[in-house]
């Protein structure tokens, strides 16, 4: 596979902060890449030298083949960028600020295709001062994706996006990929890095803190709980009893840790009680979630 991005021992300080961190990852040719982190982890930073806007201070970075810091104007014509937030003139219609920018590449989409992808065709003619706050983001990713970009940078794309418009633009991001375009997104909405992301990476103080795809990084997290309230008619002396399978007790709440055979200790457990005439109320499975995977690789150790 093809790497778009190939960032090796990237190091870049402001002042004594070490913002980024010999820090190295790989994005492949028609990929999601998410890079997570909280405020002040090195996202932004790393991001900005990936686009050309800050130099390194020591490391490699290569983005479509070529170092950004030194690519010309072809180089920035295959690049689609939508920042946290923009500024627009207010007076300017939706579809004046969109042509304005499709202008700037050398084979855009249309104003109208670009329009449909971000829910905007009945506001083309709208000024951009009457917007909402989640148009005007809409706008934000407009200007990236009109130059039909060969890599596209999404910082936090669906900020002020309602839930429905948030799933829709889901959509529009996948239909991005499978038309070929990369894609680098930060996001906070964890959601939303595990339904889009190919593999991601978790920043904290300028490091990678874990990388790989979202179920791998679950998968390794911890593993899966059934909890379930003890039957009145059944003892834990007797509930240990059921072979292959530890259970631990608080109160009236049983609980099993599993691993990969969560299907076969379901199936033991459920014949068990089966047989015995009785059920397990509450039953319910605990997965580690990516939000839980980020939490602990982002927590300061004690």
């Amino acid at each position: 596979m093809k790497a778009v991005v190939d960032v090796q021992n990237l190091v870049k300080h402001f002042g004594r902060l070490a913002a980024v961190d010999d820090i190295s990852f790989r994005v492949d040719e028609g990929e999601i890449f998410g890079l997570l982190g909280e405020n002040g982890a090195g996202k932004t930073t790393t991001i900005e030298m990936l686009e050309g806007f800050q130099r390194p201070d020591k490391g490699s970075v290569l983005v479509l083949g070529e170092a950004p810091q030194h690519a010309r104007r072809e180089w920035r014509d295959q690049i689609g960028v939508v920042l946290q937030e923009s500024d627009f003139d207010p007076l300017h219609s939706v579809r004046e600020t969109l042509a304005l920018f499709a202008s700037f590449f050398s084979h855009p989409r249309s104003v109208d295709e670009t329009l449909a992808l971000v829910g905007l065709t009945d506001k083309a003619n709208e000024r951009v001062g009457r917007l909402s706050g989640g148009q005007k983001r809409r706008i934000d990713v407009a200007l990236g994706i009109v130059g039909r970009p060969k890599l596209l940078f999404l910082d936090e794309p669906t900020t002020g996006f309602d839930p429905v418009a948030r799933r829709e633009f889901w959509q529009v991001i996948e239909e991005l990929r499978e038309s070929g375009t990369s894609i680098i997104l930060t996001t906070h909405y964890m959601e939303e890095a595990e339904r889009l992301c190919d593999r991601l990476a978790i920043m904290a103080k300028g490091q990678i803190v874990a990388e790989g795809t979202s179920s791998a990084l679950i998968s390794a997290f911890g593993a899966t709980t059934i909890r379930f309230e003890l039957p009145d008619d059944i003892d834990h002396v007797t509930l240990c009893d059921v072979a292959g399978v530890n259970f631990a007790f608080r109160d009236n709440v049983v609980s099993v840790i599993v691993g990969d055979d969560l299907e076969a200790v379901l199936l033991r457990l459920l014949t068990w009680t089966h047989s015995r005439g009785t059920a397990l109320h509450g039953l319910e499975v605990l997965r580690p979630t990516l939000n839980d995977v980020f939490l602990g690789a982002t927590k300061d150790e004690p």
